[in-house]
């Protein structure tokens, strides 16, 4: 298991404890740490603690689901108020205890993670007549089928889960590339207009908006296969 805590002495008492349970963990004491960890490795549940520095619990859940990892989580936080254990379970979150906690507690709660394993995949992604199937990698529109490559699936598959909202470049990156990236932010204004040449281009259409001075977003639209009218879904 992963655990991401950043109160180190914490960090080393759970993890201490949880490894005289019987159980493999590795530790990570910041969001952007956790995050990568989580996405390279296979693990069976993820105690993910809110308040992280670099990147805070909710955002590494955001990316994590984003990015189809599916690996149960179970979020840790000193708060204790509804509204944060519904913005856990909105983002992806399959438990959640609230400091101080019973390490029994926290244990018997990891064990049903582990044993009900990792949730189900999501249904088709759908934004007016573009589909999107995470599990088969499969891009359609108006029911024909487009072929894109893998970067391009992740960059497209970010904005079907985000349809109507401004996405920045910054905020691209940070969610599709990996976090070694170095190169320039203009890697994502490349493929937008990869993706545009797919997705609307042939199909007359404009779904792939340009929001000057703030980024992209994905608006539903309806079109033909052979290229008919952008009609707007309101």
């Amino acid at each position: 298991m992963l655990l991401v805590e950043d109160e180190e002495s914490l960090a080393r008492t759970l993890a201490r404890g949880l490894r005289q349970e019987g159980c493999v963990v590795d530790v990570a004491h910041d969001g952007v740490t956790g995050q990568w960890m989580a996405s390279e490795n296979p693990y069976d549940v993820v105690v993910l603690d809110i308040m992280l520095p670099r990147r805070n619990g909710y955002e590494v859940l955001r990316n994590l689901r984003a990015l189809e990892v599916w690996v149960p989580a179970l979020m840790l936080t000193a708060k204790d108020g509804d509204y944060d254990q519904t913005d856990a379970f909105e983002l992806g979150a399959d438990d959640y205890l609230t400091k101080p906690f019973s390490f029994i507690v926290l244990v018997a709660r990891l064990r049903a993670l582990v044993r009900r394993g990792a949730p189900a995949r999501p249904v088709t992604l759908r934004v007016g007549d573009l589909e999107l199937d995470p599990d088969q990698r499969i891009v359609r529109r108006a029911g024909e089928r487009i072929a894109v490559t893998a970067k391009e699936f992740a960059v497209l598959q970010f904005f079907m889960r985000h349809p109507r909202t401004v996405l920045s470049k910054a905020e691209i990156l940070d969610n599709v590339w990996d976090a070694a990236y170095e190169g320039s932010d203009n890697i994502v204004e490349v493929y937008v207009g990869y993706l545009r040449r797919k997705i609307d281009h042939p199909f007359g259409v404009h779904s792939l908006e340009t929001v000057r001075g703030m980024g992209y977003r994905l608006v539903p639209v309806m079109a033909s296969v052979q290229g008919g009218e952008d009609t707007r879904r309101t």
